[in-house]
C-alpha cells in the first residue's frame, strides 16, 4: 500500500504544522522547541516519516510545573459551566475530523483504521461525559451532634496533575485522564509517548484553541525519565496518573514518596479467558480471537492465556485455528487489515523472543509466530498460538504485549480458576459458559478488577470504573464517577451559628 499523498495529509490546520515543521511542546502557555529533534515513524511503513518533534528539556518541565501551579489556583475557582463548555468543545472538535484523526492514530500506532477511528469517537465520549460530570460535582450537608453546628462536606481539586500515557491508546487514555482532571478544576501536565506524538499534539492544539486559560494545560514531549522524575519529585505536583509498565510505575512510586504525591497507576496484566465444557463454541472462539489478537495483542486487557476444560478442548481448538488462519495482517491504513504491525522493531523482536521461549519451555507452536513481509516495510508479526501450555511457563506469567496466545487444558472449573488466579496481575479476565451458577461463581472467584462473562476480555465502557488488583493497579479507579476519588480531595467544614 503506497504512502498517503502529501496533499491528503493537510486536512487540518493543526496538521499543516505537523507535516512541515517539528512539533513543539506547550510550555507555560507558549509553544516552544529545543535543540533536539526526533522522528515519528510509521510502523506499517518505515519509509513514512509522519512528523518530527522537539524533545522537551528539564528546563521546560520545571518552568511548566512552577507556572501551572500558579494558574491552577484561579482555574480551581472557575465556573462549572465554563468547564462544561470547554470539554464539550474539545469533544466536538475531535468528532469534526474523526476520520482524519483516526488516520493519524493508524499511522502512528499501527492500529487498523476502523479501530483507530473508533478510538477518536470514544475519546470524544470521555470529554462529553466529564463535561456533564463537571456540573454534577457533589457535596453534602450533615447534622452535627452538637447544638447550632452544621457540617458541610465539599470536594476540591487536588491541584497540578501529571498525566503520563502509553502509545497503544494514544488518544483514549489521555482523554480519560485529562477530561476529569480539567472537569474537577485541576491543571494538567501531559507527557505522551514519544512513539505517538502527532495525535497528542493534535489534542493539545485542540485544547489550546478553547477558552481554557493559558498554562492550565501543558504538553511536554521527551524522555520519560526526565519528565516523570521532575513530576514525581516536585512538591508542586499533587497527583500523577500513569499508564505503563510495572517497572516504571514502581519507580514513579518510589520517587514520589518524599513529596507525598497522590498516585494512580495502571500497570498492565496477564489475563485469562476460561472456556467451560458447556460453552457456545462460536462465542468462545470470537471472544478468544478478539481478546488475544486485536491490536496485535498490544492491550493491557488482551487475553494470552486461554484456559479450556478438557470436554470442549478439541472442538474449541479446531474452530479457533480455522478462524485464526483467516485473520489478515497488513498495513493499518488498509481497511482489509484486521491486525496491524507491532509498534516498533523492539516489540517485534520481543515477540519473536517469546515465541522462542515458549518452545524452549515445552509449549507446542501450532501456527504463526513469525516476522512476515507485507507490501510496505514494517514490523509485521503473524499471530501465534501455543498449545500444551502450563501455568508455570514464563509465557503464561509475563505480560508479553503481543499477538501470542497459549491454550492451557484443565480438568474442570476449579482447576481453571487456579490457573486464572496464578499470576501477579489482576486486571481483566473472562469466562465463556451457559451455566448461570458457574458464571455467578466466577465473578466472585476471579481475583481481577474487570470480569467479562461471554465477552472478550478487552472492551470496557466509558461510564463505569476501570482498574485491577495485585500488580495491575495502584490507587483509585479510572473513568466514570469514581474519577473524582483521584482528582478531588474531600474537605469537611464545621459551622457554628
Amino acid at each position: 500500500m503506497k504512502n498517503l499523498k502529501q496533499e491528503q495529509l493537510l486536512k487540518s490546520n493543526f496538521l499543516e504544522i505537523v507535516a512541515h515543521e517539528p512539533m513543539k511542546s506547550l510550555v507555560c502557555g507558549e509553544w516552544k522547541g529545543s535543540d533536539e529533534i526526533s522522528e515519528n515513524i510509521n510502523p506499517s511503513d518505515t519509509s513514512d516519516v509522519i512528523s518530527t518533534f522537539y524533545k522537551g528539556t528539564s528546563e521546560h518541565i520545571l518552568e511548566t510545573i512552577d507556572f501551572t501551579s500558579k494558574v491552577q489556583k484561579d482555574w480551581a475557582k472557575s465556573s462549572i459551566s465554563l468547564r462544561e463548555e470547554i470539554l464539550k468543545e474539545i469533544a466536538d472538535k475531535l468528532l469534526e475530523e474523526k476520520e482524519y484523526y483516526g488516520e493519524i492514530i493508524a499511522r502512528e500506532a499501527g492500529k487498523p483504521i476502523k479501530e483507530a477511528t473508533d478510538e477518536v469517537i470514544k475519546s470524544a465520549e470521555f470529554f462529553n461525559y466529564f463535561a456533564a460530570e463537571a456540573i454534577r460535582l457533589k457535596g453534602a450537608f450533615m447534622d452535627s451532634p452538637r447544638e447550632n453546628v452544621d457540617i458541610e462536606v465539599i470536594n476540591e481539586p487536588i491541584g497540578v496533575v501529571g498525566v503520563i500515557t502509553p502509545w497503544n491508546y494514544p488518544l483514549a487514555i489521555p482523554a480519560w485522564k485529562i477530561a476529569p482532571a480539567l472537569a474537577y478544576g485541576n491543571s494538567v501536565i501531559f507527557k505522551p509517548s514519544s512513539q505517538t506524538p502527532a495525535i497528542a499534539y493534535i489534542l493539545a492544539k485542540i485544547i489550546d484553541s478553547t477558552k481554557l486559560p493559558k498554562g492550565v494545560f501543558s504538553l511536554i514531549f521527551g524522555q520519560g525519565g526526565i519528565i516523570g522524575d521532575a513530576l514525581a519529585e516536585s512538591k508542586k505536583v499533587q497527583g500523577i496518573t500513569f499508564t505503563g509498565s510495572v517497572s516504571v510505575g514502581k519507580e514513579l512510586a518510589k520517587k514520589s514518596i518524599d513529596s507525598m504525591t497522590k498516585l494512580q497507576l495502571e500497570m498492565g496484566s496477564k489475563n485469562s479467558l476460561v472456556i467451560l465444557d458447556d460453552a457456545d463454541v462460536n462465542i468462545a472462539v470470537e471472544a478468544a480471537i478478539k481478546g488475544a489478537y486485536n491490536a496485535n495483542g498490544q492491550k493491557c486487557t488482551s487475553c494470552s492465556k486461554l484456559v479450556v476444560t478438557e470436554g470442549i478442548y478439541e472442538e474449541f481448538l479446531d474452530a479457533f485455528k480455522t478462524k485464526m488462519k483467516s485473520l489478515v495482517v497488513g498495513n493499518a491504513m488498509n481497511p482489509a487489515s484486521q491486525i496491524g504491525p507491532c509498534i516498533d522493531k523492539k516489540q517485534l523482536d520481543a515477540n519473536l523472543a517469546y515465541v522462542k521461549l515458549g518452545m524452549e519451555e515445552g509449549a507446542t507452536l501450532v501456527c504463526g509466530g513469525e516476522a512476515i513481509k507485507a507490501e510496505t516495510e514494517g514490523y509485521y508479526f503473524s499471530p501465534a498460538l501455543f498449545v500444551d501450555g502450563k501455568s508455570s511457563m514464563r509465557i503464561n506469567k509475563e505480560e508479553m504485549f503481543a499477538a501470542i496466545a497459549c491454550v492451557i487444558k484443565v480438568k474442570d472449573y476449579d482447576e481453571a480458576i487456579e490457573v486464572l488466579n496464578d499470576t501477579d496481575f489482576g486486571l481483566s479476565g473472562g469466562i465463556i459458559t451457559n451455566n448461570l451458577k458457574k458464571a455467578m461463581q466466577f465473578k466472585h472467584d476471579a481475583e481481577i478488577g474487570n470480569v467479562m462473562i461471554n465477552l472478550p476480555t478487552a472492551g470496557m465502557d466509558n461510564h463505569v470504573p476501570f482498574g485491577g488488583r495485585k500488580s495491575s493497579s495502584y490507587g483509585s479507579r479510572e473513568k466514570s464517577y469514581t474519577a473524582s476519588d483521584f482528582y478531588t480531595t474531600t474537605k469537611t467544614v464545621y459551622i457554628k451559628y
